[in-house]
């Protein structure tokens, strides 16, 4: 059977779950077509380019099929029906990635960066906001100075 990726964008004001069952219903649609759903990945509400229907976010979900065209043809049917999904993508691959895709891969690293940066703290200390505007000295270093 032919490999596919589906990537579908349901509304931002459907919740997670909604969107959980949503691909739920669309993975036992595929079973029961006869192909089967290899991996999903809820890649979380993430901003759009630009707005579809009146939308700026979107939640995500990848998932990687293999199933016979008939099941690819009547899940897009269904997300054609369907109020919540705003837009759906399927392509062929020849092979499913293995491990997490690399919107996935993304989020891991941006969740360790921040991490670090946590970690280290400022990088820079901020002197006094109180600055002096003739010198742009700290009102502190002006103690003791006599204007002349």
């Amino acid at each position: 059977m032919p490999l596919y990726e589906h990537v579908y964008l349901a509304r931002q004001d459907a919740s997670a779950q909604q969107v959980e069952e949503l691909t739920a219903q669309l993975k036992g649609v595929i079973e029961g077509l006869g192909g089967t759903v290899k991996k999903t990945e809820y890649w979380g509400v993430k901003s759009l380019s630009y707005r579809l229907r009146k939308n700026r976010k979107a939640h995500f979900t990848l998932m990687d099929v293999d199933a016979p065209p008939p099941a690819i043809n009547e899940i897009e049917r269904l997300e054609r029906l369907n109020e919540d999904v705003l837009r759906y993508l399927t392509i062929r691959v020849d092979a499913h990635e293995e491990g997490p895709s690399a919107m996935m891969r993304r989020a891991e690293r941006d969740r360790d960066r921040e991490e670090r940066r946590g970690e280290r703290g400022d990088r820079f200390e901020r002197g006094s906001r109180d600055r002096d505007r003739r010198g742009g000295r700290d009102s502190d270093d002006l103690d003791g100075m006599t204007e002349e």
